[in-house]
């Protein structure tokens, strides 16, 4: 498909809009951070306050170029429920809590893991806990007459007005598909959403075309077209199989944001039974129906909740301090403990704290790279991650996590993807299948040889401190 294209990316922590060319290259973007808002005795998705800022960022870009596609994609922890053609209420927030009873009834329905493929997860991040939530709470809001849509696909509705559902948006911890047989789970079945969700159309769709009242407020043409889109995760997923240096060979993509998410592709499908569930492992589907190996923990929150707001890891000038401040970090043990965010990842039991917090900013931030970096680590050890490993997202450009987890995986060739060569590329990439990204993936070296004893021997003493018979050295 010709023409220039909009990409729609809303995540949990920001809202991204990106023109692209025909050739994949990106000529603007507009973001806005996502803000805490309310729905009926829940913390809710800000719904109405992303869309005015999309009305907004549309005008801006479609004077740029003319626009003949719109696809978005956005996180899997989310859902809508559609009434006579209007929002009925604001969607769930997948960080609400559920009662003791809430939780304790609903885990008492959900499906195992060895068919679903979702690790059971605290407060709303499996969908199927939303729902049940929002079912026993507000009876009518999940009822016969109700359509339910995963978030992203939401927003291909509110710009086209064609409700759909799509596998990459289900098969991501929902409890509500069966990632092999393809079809919802009997959960799903049992409680009557799996009819309520609206028809399975693929990722790369078209959907329809823009309603008139977004083309009279944004200025772009009623004839755009709205495509379903995908889960953000499989959108860059599909960004890095678009190099030729991977393609369809065995590889890992490690999709760094307020979550990190490593998606393995390996030869053939993967059974749940493989991996281990209570280590928040799980199967996702890909844009085309396959099962992916994954793992992932809030490494971007993380880093938050030990930082702060105001010290970032990615700063390109910071960089050379950073990564001269590793010996010193190591010798002293100053590293933080798991978990910043309790029952998430790959220790879901840890107890975090910071034994040796280090005062200076710089060897501050060197020590949260080493702790992402052994998070990861620990991380790709558990879905048997081989061969390449690609970091894309935003902590791409954080030298200390990945030089360290260069020289901690040795049996792999550890790459850095563009920084335009992210979520947004991958979506690009179902409408224009023949694009190549300019730019080649990045090799990034190992430290040397001292420091990387150094990293093996904190790395055995950080596993044995996080305790709770969770090593796996």
């Amino acid at each position: 498909m010709g023409g220039h294209a909009i990409v729609l990316d809303i995540g949990k922590t920001m809202s991204k809009a990106s023109l692209w060319s025909p050739k994949g290259e990106l000529l603007a973007r507009r973001t806005r951070a996502n803000l805490p808002s309310a729905g009926p005795g829940y913390p809710a998705l800000d719904a109405a306050g992303i869309e005015a800022w999309l009305m907004e960022a549309l005008a801006e870009l479609a004077p740029l170029a003319p626009v003949s596609a719109i696809i978005p994609v956005a996180h899997g922890a989310g859902f809508a429920v559609l009434r006579d053609g209007a929002l009925l209420q604001p969607p769930m927030d997948y960080e609400l809590e559920l009662s003791t009873s809430e939780m304790a009834s609903y885990l008492g329905q959900r499906d195992a893991f060895a068919l679903t493929g979702s690790p059971a997860l605290p407060a709303g991040l499996n969908l199927g806990a939303q729902l049940h939530a929002l079912q026993s709470r507000h009876p009518a809001a999940v009822s016969p007459g109700v359509t339910l849509l995963p978030w992203v696909q939401y927003w291909a509705w509110r710009l086209c007005g064609v409700a759909a559902s799509e596998r990459t948006s289900l098969g991501c911890h929902t409890d509500l598909w069966y990632p092999a047989a393809d079809t919802f789970s009997s959960l799903a079945k049992a409680r009557g959403w799996a009819e309520s969700f609206a028809p399975l159309r693929q990722a790369g769709e078209c959907l329809g075309t823009l309603l008139p009242e977004w083309a009279a407020r944004t200025g772009l043409p009623e004839t755009v077209r709205v495509h379903c889109g995908l889960h953000d995760s499989n959108a860059a997923l599909l960004a890095v199989r678009a190099h030729p240096q991977i393609g369809d060979l065995e590889s890992t993509v490690l999709s760094t944001g307020t979550w990190f998410v490593g998606l393995r592709t390996p030869a053939g499908p993967i059974e749940p039974a493989a991996l281990p569930e209570a280590r928040d492992c799980l199967v996702n589907v890909d844009a085309f129906g396959r099962t992916v190996p994954s793992a992932r923990f809030m490494g971007g929150r993380e880093a938050e909740l030990l930082l702060g707001d105001d010290e970032r890891l990615d700063v390109p000038a910071d960089q050379p301090a950073l990564l001269e401040a590793v010996p010193a970090v190591l010798e002293a043990g100053a590293l933080p403990l798991p978990a910043q965010v309790a029952g998430c990842g790959p220790y879901p039991r840890g107890k975090g704290g910071w034994p040796a917090r280090p005062q200076d900013s710089i060897a501050r931030r060197a020590a949260v790279g080493l702790y992402l970096a052994l998070m990861v680590d620990s991380m790709l050890e558990l879905i048997g991650s081989a061969e390449r490993l690609v970091v894309e997202g935003r902590f791409a450009g954080c030298e200390v996590l990945l030089r360290s987890l260069a020289s901690l995986r040795p049996g792999q060739t550890v790459y850095r993807a563009p920084a335009e060569n992210d979520v947004s590329y991958g979506a690009l990439g179902l409408l224009h299948p023949e694009l190549q990204p300019a730019e080649p993936l990045q090799q990034v070296p190992a430290f040397a040889p001292e420091w990387v004893t150094a990293l093996n021997k904190a790395r055995t003493v950080w596993r044995n401190a996080a305790g709770a018979g969770e090593n796996i050295a």
